[in-house]
């Protein structure tokens, strides 16, 4: 089993992920996928998109072994939820 080690911590991370996003990942996978999961790596701008987010940095990790990833829901603020009420964004 390969250990991974973070290097980044976990705000550069989210910061880093949040802008790859944002600036061309979005237009890719945003229509017709609303509540799938994407995994990106912040390093290369690689992605995977997936139902659950295991499968997805799974994916992720057979093409990017080393990959560093951040990993959203498609169309939600957040990739799960406590409680009763949605996170969901107005779009």
């Amino acid at each position: 089993m390969t250990v991974r080690q973070r290097r980044y911590s976990k705000e550069e991370l989210a910061q880093r992920g949040q802008e790859l996003y944002e600036s061309g990942i979005r237009q890719q996978v945003e229509t017709g996928n609303k509540g799938k999961i994407v995994a990106i790596d912040i390093e290369t701008g690689a992605f995977e998109l997936a139902d659950e987010t295991m499968e997805a940095a799974r994916r992720l990790y057979e093409r990017i072994p080393d990959a560093q990833p951040w990993v959203l829901r498609v169309g939600y603020r957040a990739v799960h939820r406590f409680g009763a009420r949605s996170l969901k964004d107005s779009l």
